[in-house]
């Protein structure tokens, strides 16, 4: 991450209320992501995240409030700040019959690339995204993940500073979602691309981003690093593999310091608290006289975190 001085993206005081539907979907949201960030915001379905993208992107007309993209007021000057965006939005938007390869030139385009230059970055870009094999073919014929590859290369023809990512691997399997982390990790790293992401995959969160908002109900109720989040969750489950002795009924018994439930005759799942450490559950089994094979996390603690913080 740089240390601008100008925030790759500014929010001030922004609101948004539609009347007609008596719906405030965005209440006085303050943010700055600075340039170079990884940067995911959160929220449950229809807590604002979308809104605040569409905003971003001059879909939607603000009620309230003042927007910059790399400075630039996008009430001033938008066409100056949408040099500095791509973005990969939920839906598909290209034609159905166009290439791959036409799908991106045409986009460069927009913005006065000419196709001297366009079509070898269209291939390049595509190749680095896993479809220099698709080049002519048509998008109708690309499998769900290919598409949303196709997404990123389009938003990324007039080499963005800044790309917004609305869930960009829904519906995505595995394989090339780590594929997409990996290619979306290194234009962050090598080429300083601000990204915005919003995903209901909380482990991208862990694996990717630097920071992280979580939005309820049109509000940012929760903005800190990745890492603070983490560290605030309340307690985190773990499964416990270990060597059966008749040991380990004494120890389950004794719940003075962790409680331990017994999943079958060769785990445990345990609970450890914030104040607690990995090191403080090890010396507790190793008092125990419990032979620990492996130790695992049950779940994703920013998943936790944020289920208790939409529960409030």
């Amino acid at each position: 991450m740089t240390n601008s001085a100008i925030p790759a993206i500014k929010l001030v005081s922004v609101s948004k209320l539609y009347p007609s539907k008596g719906v405030q979907a965005l209440k006085d949201i303050n943010l700055e992501i600075q340039e170079g960030e990884f940067f995911a915001l959160l929220g449950a379905n229809g807590a604002g995240k979308t809104t605040l993208i569409n905003i971003l992107t001059d879909l939607v007309t603000k009620t309230t409030g003042q927007v910059e993209i790399k400075g630039v007021n996008t009430d001033k000057d938008f066409v100056t700040a949408k040099t500095y965006l791509g973005v990969v939005p939920q839906e598909f938007n290209f034609g159905i019959f166009d290439s791959c390869l036409d799908i991106c030139v045409t986009q460069a385009g927009y913005y006065g690339i000419n196709r001297e230059i366009a079509i070898p970055r269209a291939k390049q870009i595509l190749t680095d995204l896993g479809l220099g094999g698709k080049l002519a073919s048509p998008s109708r014929t690309l499998s769900g993940g290919m598409k949303r590859r196709l997404m990123i290369a389009r938003s990324l023809m007039h080499n963005p500073q800044i790309l917004i990512l609305d869930e960009p691997t829904a519906g995505v399997d595995v394989q090339l979602r780590l594929g997409m982390w990996n290619y979306l990790q290194k234009i962050n790293r090598e080429n300083g691309v601000t990204i915005l992401l919003t995903t209901h995959y909380l482990e991208e969160v862990e694996a990717l981003c630097t920071r992280a908002a979580i939005i309820k109900d049109g509000e940012i109720v929760k903005l800190d690093t990745v890492k603070n989040l983490l560290h605030s969750a309340d307690k985190e489950s773990y499964i416990i593999e270990f060597v059966p002795t008749p040991l380990v009924a004494q120890a389950v018994t004794n719940t003075s310091k962790f409680e331990l439930v017994v999943i079958d005759e060769n785990s445990l799942e345990v609970e450890i608290g914030s104040k607690q450490t990995i090191n403080d559950l090890i010396q507790y089994l190793t008092t125990q006289k419990i032979t620990v094979k492996s130790l695992r996390p049950k779940g994703n603690r920013l998943e936790t975190l944020f289920i208790n913080i939409l529960k409030k």
